[in-house]
């Protein structure tokens, strides 16, 4: 067996999720993002109000705390950890 078949493909760079800046976004698309991550983390617990975060979360992506990820396979875009070793 050659070098060439026991070493497996590198991924495709261009379907690697990336970090959009919050300049190139609307404000109806940051408030979008934001209110899906609050209900998305808040409104399946049993959160009374779980949009109350949402200047929170805003707050986080401007501190750099948060980040909003395209994923160009799955054509999402979401809100999620600035480290990219934790998004999942």
């Amino acid at each position: 067996m050659t070098d060439s078949q026991t070493r497996q493909a590198a991924a495709d760079p261009r379907q690697e999720p990336f970090t959009v800046p919050l300049s190139m976004l609307t404000q109806e698309q940051l408030d979008g993002l934001v209110q899906e991550y609050c209900t998305r983390y808040h409104g399946l617990n049993e959160t009374e109000n779980p949009l109350a975060e949402h200047g929170k979360v805003l707050q986080a992506l401007r501190d750099g705390r948060l980040s909003v990820w395209f994923d160009p396979v799955e054509n999402l875009a979401s809100v999620g950890a600035t480290d990219p070793a934790s998004q999942a």
